[in-house]
This record gives C-alpha cells, structure tokens and sequence, in this order.
C-alpha cells in the first residue's frame, strides 16, 4: 500500500485507524466500554490528523451513558436515511445490482480466508474497515475507493447533524488520498437524487428514493458487526 499524500501514515498505522473505526463505528455495547483503554491506547500514537479525531470520538464514548449513546446510534444510523452504512445502498439503490454488488463482497472476503458472521451485511462499513485492516488490504482500500462518493456522503450528513460520529468518519476518509473532481460531483449529484431505483419486477422499500431497503438488518446488542477469521 502506497503512503497516503501529505500524512505519510505506514501501512501499520492505516490499519490501525480502521479497525479502531470499525469497532466505534457498530453499534456500542458493554463489549465496547471493555475496548475502551485498549482502543486508547492504539488511537494515541497515530499521526495527529487520525489521533485527533478518534480521539475526541473516544472522550464522547467515555463521558457518555452507554443507553445514551446506544439510542443515539439507532436514532443516527438506522433512522436517517442519508447516514445509513451500508455502502452499496449509495452505489445501487433498491435495485438488481445491489445483490450482485453484496455477493461480490462476499467473495472477496472469502478468498481472504475470512467468513461473514450472521449479524450484518458485508457492505456495512464496519465489516468493510475490519476486513481492509485484517483481511486484504489492497481489496479493501479497494472497496473504499469504489464507494467513496458514499463514504463522502455519510461524513457530510453526520457533520450537518453535528453528530459525535462524523468524527470516525472524518478519520476514515483521512485515510484516501483527496477527494477527486469526479468523486466531488458523484457526491452532490448523490445527495441532490438519492440512489438509483428500479420500479419493473421490485416491490419499493420505501415511500422516497432515499430510504433504507426494509431489509437492512438492525443492530443487536451483545451482537457487533464483523467479519471474522
């Protein structure tokens, strides 16, 4: 992996940010709170634009009612349309192409030797990081390259909100090289229509374009998101 332009983080330190974002990124339970130090001590050493953000995530996280920020999770992510993570939804909408996008990523993740759990779909952003800090880096960066119109679209929306999380997010992308002009067009075209529907042979899933298909899985405490070896 090639050094990102400006920060110069190593390989070690790309994957450290993104698995400590996949895990602040699922939904928050005791397992987390446990994480806590160790996810501290990780996030500290890293390079200022990483440790910076991660950082602040984590004084929220440790100040910060566990039922608070639980219902807070479930009032961001799986009720507000333009913040939801899974990542194909931006790309494909509620359309054919969307099955064929999540088998794909399947694939991907089992010829790198790692099988989905049942708990979430694998274009969920959490499963995304973990498998692209322990699972095939380059197929993973890959992956964020790909859906990064999306990735965009989230930290936008999470920082209207004023959301502690566009803070992960903001790490996140900090990790890719700058947004491209086509990247930045795919944005705003995305947040002005939605992703792309399909009317012929689909029963709709929601009453607008932009709302999360009925089939999106919600998050179950005790239960994170992930993939695993």
């Amino acid at each position: 992996m090639r050094l990102r332009p400006g920060g110069g983080a190593t390989p070690a330190q790309l994957a450290t940010v993104r698995q400590a974002a996949s895990l602040l990124i699922g939904y928050p339970d005791e397992e987390l709170v446990g994480r806590l130090p160790l996810l501290r001590a990780a996030v500290a050493p890293l390079p200022g634009e990483f440790a910076g953000p991660l950082g602040r995530f984590l004084d929220h996280l440790e100040t910060t009612p566990l039922t608070e920020q639980q219902a807070a999770y479930v009032e961001t992510f799986d009720l507000r349309r333009r913040c939801s993570l899974y990542l194909t939804y931006y790309a494909y909408g509620d359309t054919r192409k969307r099955g064929m996008a999540l088998l794909q990523f399947k694939h991907l993740y089992g010829r790198a030797g790692m099988a989905l759990t049942d708990d979430e779909l694998p274009d969920h952003l959490a499963v995304v990081l973990e498998f692209t800090a322990v699972g095939d880096p380059v197929r993973g960066e890959r992956l964020l390259h790909e859906h990064r119109a999306g990735l965009e679209l989230i930290r936008l929306a999470l920082e209207d909100r004023g959301s502690p999380y566009a803070a992960v997010l903001h790490a996140v992308c900090a990790t890719l090289p700058p947004v491209r002009a086509e990247d930045r067009a795919a944005v705003l075209k995305l947040a002005a229509e939605g992703p792309p529907t399909e009317d012929v042979g689909l029963d709709p899933y929601g009453a607008t374009p932009f709302a999360p298909p009925d089939y999106i899985p919600q998050p179950t405490a005790g239960a994170p998101a992930g993939v695993a070896p």
